[in-house]
């Protein structure tokens, strides 16, 4: 049997739910990472490669550590040989010295070989993912009903701009298209939201955490940032460092090669960076989809038997900050095929815009398992004080983006914004007033 793994449901079968990607779990049930690949709609033919450049590298150092003992032995021949015996054994050992040299080599390759096709699977994903793409996602609930609004509704943009608080054009002037500037009220406002998620996540007992946004290459590698999405990332050639498109990536850094003693949970508060590689033409009115903006990212490290619980929790903490600011949401299990590359499992949670009568997505939950803290070494000590592979999971608290969903679905017909209940402490404001 297969340890750190459970069985549940997958459009009628049942599927082993690896917790890692881990060899020997691969060598006793390769079909569970097969059927992982088939639901992300990945080649599952690199399973089978996997396995035998596992063999092969296996092999290889089997030969290799029985020429270096062959070479051992011999050496102790020659030690006590004279003469003609002595040299004939000498050429001999140079033989022999160059076989384990020519074996170490291909130990090498072999391991290398291996290494880059374990790094090309992405993690296990959970049985109970809905299987397909971007559209194939499942819907769990809906909470609020859409507003019915009595007079022409303005989008984001509009609002923004009449508030005097977005500016796009000197953002594109000064970084180029898909920067903008929050100034005035909307940058209170912004603040207001991410100083309550963070009272919110402290309450909960989560330690804030100011993060770094350039991070090492091992690092972004480990989090599963480079590979599908590589595209997405910022990099800084000259420093080989990345900008980071979300302080996941250096909280799961922050314990990388580590022994950690207990559960951990932090909110990171960073700018974030992406290039949106590849969606040239969408979301290009406003600040729905931008190349920098600001969040609150809960983040936790946990027994890999408890991931699963904790998904949940951070799932209702971010459904409580999304009560907090009063629009209509719904909750959807995203589908395996558009899942990043570390995630077992993912919850989206997308709020109504008026304007586009569509779910915008405004935050995400992610159970990682035991994939990142594997990559970054991250450990624990269990009940016998043996290290073990720790699980980590993320999830959204707030960002820039909850603006949009905040303007339009408080809008008044005079274009002032009635500031939700919650959020008038920490902005000093009931209204947002035109300029």
């Amino acid at each position: 049997m297969l340890s750190g793994y459970r069985f549940g449901p997958v459009h009628g079968t049942r599927l082993p739910f690896l917790l890692v990607i881990d060899l020997k779990a691969l060598r006793e049930n390769p079909e569970a990472v097969r059927a992982s690949q088939r639901a992300r709609g990945e080649d599952e033919s690199v399973v089978d490669a996997l396995l035998s450049a596992d063999e092969r590298r296996r092999a290889a150092i089997a030969r290799a550590d029985a020429l270096r003992g062959e070479q051992k032995a011999f050496g102790k021949q020659v030690g006590k040989a004279k003469g003609e015996e002595r040299e004939a054994l000498l050429a001999k050992g140079k033989e022999l010295a160059a076989e384990v040299k020519a074996a170490e080599a291909e130990q090498a390759q072999a391991e290398a070989e291996r290494d880059e096709l374990h790094r090309a699977i992405p993690n296990v994903v959970h049985p109970d993912a809905p299987h397909g793409g971007e559209d194939d996602y499942v819907v769990l609930k809906h909470v609020g009903e859409p507003r019915t609004f009595d007079f022409e509704p303005l989008d984001h943009l509009d609002l923004g701009t009449r508030l005097g608080g977005i500016d796009m054009e000197r953002g594109a002037k000064v970084s180029g298209s898909r920067f903008y500037f929050l100034t005035g009220v909307l940058a209170q406002l912004e603040l207001a939201l991410l100083n309550m998620a963070v009272a919110q996540a402290t309450r909960e007992g989560f330690t804030l955490a100011i993060t770094p946004t350039l991070v090492r290459p091992e690092i972004m590698a480990g989090t599963g940032f480079l590979g599908a999405h590589a595209s997405e990332v910022y990099r800084l050639r000259d420093d080989d460092l990345y900008l980071v498109g979300t302080s996941e990536v250096p909280l799961a850094g922050f314990h990388a090669d580590e022994i950690i003693d207990g559960p951990k949970r932090y909110a990171g508060w960073s700018s974030c960076y992406r290039r949106e590689a590849g969606s040239y033409g969408k979301d290009t009115r406003g600040i729905i989809r931008v190349h920098q903006f600001n969040k609150v990212e809960m983040f936790s490290y946990v027994k890999p038997e408890d991931a699963e619980a904790e998904h949940a929790r951070l799932l209702a903490w971010e459904e409580e900050m999304l009560a907090k600011i009063e629009v209509p949401y719904r909750v959807i299990d995203t589908a395996a095929g558009d899942l990043g590359t570390s995630a077992a499992r993912k919850f989206d949670c997308e709020a109504w815009v008026p304007t586009q009568q569509a779910y915008r997505e405004l935050t995400s939950t992610s159970n990682c398992t035991t994939f990142q803290a594997r990559r970054l070494n991250t450990r624990y000590r269990d009940e016998n004080g043996k290290p073990q592979i720790a699980a980590t999971l993320n999830g959204t608290l707030a960002t820039t983006r909850w603006i949009v969903a905040i303007l339009e679905n408080h809008q008044n017909a005079d274009g002032s914004v009635t500031v939700p209940q919650a959020l008038r402490p920490f902005l000093g404001l009931d209204v947002l007033t035109p300029r």
